[in-house]
């Protein structure tokens, strides 16, 4: 069995890592269009800091990394996030403690006691029969009203998603929440049947050295033909398998998973199949940046996983992850690490802005939400103009035109973040599953 992988980001890294394992006898071929692989997830070390270009680690509130990780033998370098972690923050006008349950969410000063009570009044909403997709905006508007929209779901649609919530679907980019509703009859009823009011829980856990030890790993112990800095061009039906041309080599082989981002796979299918390229090419993309600022002295006290900020406070930065505080290898004894992040659909033009300009913006967020005016030891950043998939309303339909028009071509699979999740638990899942899949069928 010849397997052809288009992407070695941790999807198609996982993705080669299983079916090695569970087709010893397959040969595979792995395309990636950069030099190196991880995709997003990699960790850059400047002067003794570590800063993360995509996700700073993964929730252990769902089991699918912790078995990647167990699985490629990084037991032992696991980390936990640090007990501080617990602690975030929502910059307004000033910042705020994120309240972690509806007890700590009455006394907080987020919301004023009529736009509370209107949360509390959550429990008397009756829950949406209509079908189809619905923005988070229309629904935390309609359960919880409108001003725990402006405030808690604005910032959480930015620190996960880096958009807004009038641009995310609900069903697509937080299905949990829909099915609180679905099974339960609202959000607080379904809190409090599952953990006794409280969030969903589990923590943040990374690797010592960073999440890039992950991808680096995955490559060590997985058979393959890697052919990096070799970006696939296109992929074309040759019997009963495929041809995969890419910049400076090809490969024929038996089946393709193609793990590049939706817009790059709408350019290698459209040869194949233009109604599933064009499908493809209608999943949106949200432009974010990330800067990293390390301090030898750190010139405030950072005691808590970071802040998110919302549109209203009109600050020209997302929100502010103190990596340090999470997890302390991020920076030398007695220093700090911080990470900005900036653009999303709030700001997308900020992400075209020079290196300069942008290291300059995240200064004056930190001015704004943490009175830190400190001059920076060291910086980091990293565009990504196309970085995380917008999972807009809609979404869903999209998706499920898009692998119903995979179905028709036998031995193609798609993978990747651009469809049933952004996470890392999702990536790992979805591989997983998906390498399952084509060896059991073999």
């Amino acid at each position: 069995m010849r397997i052809g992988i288009i992407g070695a980001g941790l999807s198609g890294l996982a993705t080669a890592f299983y079916l090695s394992r569970l087709l010893t006898g397959s040969r595979n071929v792995v395309f990636e269009a950069e030099p190196q692989v991880g995709g997003t997830l990699r960790t850059v070390e400047i002067d003794g800091f570590r800063f993360e270009t995509g996700a700073n680690g993964f929730l252990t509130n769902k089991p699918d990394c912790m078995q990647l990780v167990r699985d490629a033998g990084l037991a032992d370098r696991l980390v936990r996030s640090a007990p501080a972690a617990r602690r975030r923050f929502i910059y307004t006008n000033r910042l705020h403690p994120l309240p972690e349950s509806p007890p700590l969410l009455f006394k907080s000063a987020l919301l004023t006691w009529p736009e509370k009570l209107r949360v509390a009044g959550e429990l008397f909403v009756r829950p949406r029969r209509e079908a189809g997709e619905e923005s988070l905006r229309e629904f935390g508007d309609r359960r919880l009203g409108p001003a725990f929209t402006r405030v808690f779901l604005d910032a959480m649609a930015a620190g996960i998603h880096g958009s807004t919530p009038d641009r995310l679907s609900v069903q697509a980019a937080f299905p949990m929440i829909a099915q609180l509703e679905r099974e339960h009859g609202g959000l607080l009823r379904g809190m409090i049947a599952r953990r006794g009011g409280s969030g969903p829980g589990g923590g943040l856990a990374s690797l010592s050295g960073g999440i890039g030890v992950l991808a680096r790993r995955l490559v060590e112990l997985t058979p393959a033909d890697w052919r990096l800095g070799d970006p696939a061009r296109s992929i074309e039906r040759q019997g009963a398998g495929f041809h995969i041309v890419g910049s400076r080599s090809t490969a024929e082989v038996d089946q393709a998973v193609v793990c590049a981002p939706a817009f790059a796979a709408a350019e290698i299918l459209g040869g194949l199949d233009a109604e599933l390229a064009a499908q493809l090419a209608r999943v949106e993309y949200t432009p974010i940046a990330v800067v990293g600022l390390g301090y030898r002295s750190c010139p405030v006290p950072l005691d808590g996983f970071g802040l998110l900020t919302t549109s209203a406070a009109q600050v020209p930065i997302l929100g502010v992850t103190w990596d340090s505080s999470i997890f302390p290898d991020r920076a030398p004894p007695g220093g700090c690490a911080l990470r900005v992040m900036i653009g999303g659909q709030r700001a997308p033009e900020l992400v075209a802005l020079g290196e300069r300009e942008l290291i300059e913006t995240a200064r004056a967020g930190l001015r704004a939400t943490m009175q830190l005016d400190g001059e920076p030891d060291v910086t980091f950043v990293r565009r990504w103009p196309r970085g995380i998939p917008a999972y807009s309303p809609g979404h869903l339909a999209v998706v499920d035109a898009i692998f119903a028009r995979v179905a028709r071509i036998p031995g193609l699979h798609l993978n990747g973040n651009a469809y049933r999740g952004v996470a890392m638990n999702d990536c790992a899942r979805e591989s997983r599953e998906l390498a399952l899949r084509i060896a059991t069928r073999q």
